[in-house]
């Protein structure tokens, strides 16, 4: 059976957690999309970490990880993060990388930080990890895959062609160094040496598992309002966070994704630009961002401070709705354990209209948030495994949210360990 893990909202939803939980019943878990731009943060018996290319089963003995063809793959950052994890005492885990996944060079990075740079204030809040220049050359066609290392003649021709195309932007634009073809040449033979041990032809691996009923999960990066058709588009990421995607990313057949388990916050955070509806600012702000997730809410890959707001469920149901939502988990429910009464934002007024539809990003932008307040539980709620026993306040947000949403809430996070978790 296969199964995916995404998220509802702008990413950082804790789907790490969720993934590293699920991971558990998995034989097989793949990275389907984006790169090293955006994190997880796991919290387990050897530690706690911050996974960026790896898939979240590597700490598990008995499971494969998988790079998918659809993963924007830097090739030092992953074996860095092997690295890391190895030496911190997790077995090495095993690991097989699409032979059809394409790298991100050198220069991709190069350009992202030349390109925010020159668009000033009117920058996409990029982590600067490439990922933009990579997916734009992986559709302009002048990408680099892993199968064309393994013919040099042809690549050297490939590598010449590319810096002639660069460097007129490096010069003329960003008014920067140039490209080197024989450098260029020199890192992709150096990725090839990295990569030789993983490369596999992973959409024919993952046929003969699904044939052979093996428990494969999906995990995806972001959430929906990234993706660069269905969410606050400019301000999205280069690659589809959806479930749907999964299938290309992987190269398994759409029928077969069985379960879609969607990732929603008891609150919302964001990284990067774009319109956020609930959004809160000054003190109210930092206090949720301070208590927020594990060690507060500042970004995996960047450690940037988050933006955060109230849970946003006009979002949070086109989310789950985009994605193709069989389960919800709830997330860091236990955050909120300080508050009084907890607002959340349950219609947006555009221009004196309510509704409790998403819109596209021009009405997205003048949206305010319509907020019903709920009464808060005080007490901390970490620590139990039924949901009986959740104070009823707790139980009443929700089901409030649940209703809201319009998607059924299987999975309450109430803590960062892999067994903080209440099943409905």
């Amino acid at each position: 059976m296969v199964k995916a893990v995404v998220g509802a909202n702008w990413g950082d939803e804790g789907k790490g957690k969720i993934t590293d939980m699920l991971a558990g019943q998995a034989d097989i878990v793949v990275r389907f999309q984006g790169g090293s731009n955006a994190g997880h943060t796991i919290v387990n018996d050897y530690g706690k970490f911050a996974l960026h290319t790896l898939p979240s089963g590597v700490f598990y003995g008995h499971t494969v990880n998988i790079i998918g063809n659809g993963v924007a793959l830097n090739v030092p950052i992953l074996m860095k993060e092997i690295e890391s994890i190895v030496s911190r005492g997790v077995p090495k885990p095993h690991i097989l990388i699409s032979d059809r996944a394409q790298m991100v060079m050198s220069y991709h990075v190069l350009l992202d930080q030349y390109e925010e740079e020159r668009l000033g204030k009117n920058s996409f809040g990029s982590t600067k990890s490439g990922i933009a220049p990579f997916y734009s050359d992986k559709y302009a066609k002048i990408g680099f895959q892993v199968s064309e290392l393994f013919d040099e003649d042809r690549l050297r021709e490939k590598a010449e062609r590319v810096c002639v195309q660069k460097n007129v932007l490096l010069e003329h634009l960003y008014h920067k160094p140039l490209l080197d073809p024989d450098k260029i040449f020199q890192e992709l033979m150096e990725y090839k040496q990295m990569l030789l041990p993983y490369v596999c032809d992973v959409s024919a691996y993952l046929w003969d598992a699904v044939q052979a009923g093996k428990e494969i999960l999906l995990e995806g990066q972001l959430g929906s309002l990234k993706d660069p058709d269905h969410g606050i588009y400019p301000m999205v990421t280069s690659s589809s966070t959806l479930a749907a995607y999964g299938a290309i990313g992987a190269g398994l057949p759409p029928y077969e994704i069985k379960k879609i388990v969607t990732v929603c916050k008891a609150y919302s955070s964001a990284v990067g630009a774009g319109a956020f509806v609930s959004e809160l600012f000054g003190d109210e702000a930092e206090e949720l961002r301070r208590r927020g997730g594990d060690g507060g809410e500042y970004g995996a890959t960047t450690g940037r401070p988050r933006r955060v707001g109230w849970l946003d469920c006009v979002a949070s149901r086109y989310g789950c709705r985009i994605q193709g939502t069989t389960d919800v988990a709830f997330t860091v429910l236990d955050v909120l354990g300080y508050l009084d009464e907890i607002p959340v934002c349950v219609a947006y007024d555009i221009d004196g209209q309510i509704t409790t539809d998403f819109p596209v990003t021009a009405r997205l932008e003048k949206a305010k948030p319509v907020f019903e307040k709920l009464p808060g539980w005080k007490c901390d709620i970490r620590g139990i495994r039924s949901y009986e026993e959740l104070p009823e306040n707790c139980r009443r947000y929700i089901e409030f949210v649940e209703e809201r949403i319009g998607f059924p809430i299987t999975m309450v996070s109430n803590g960062p360990g892999r067994d903080d978790i209440i099943y409905r």
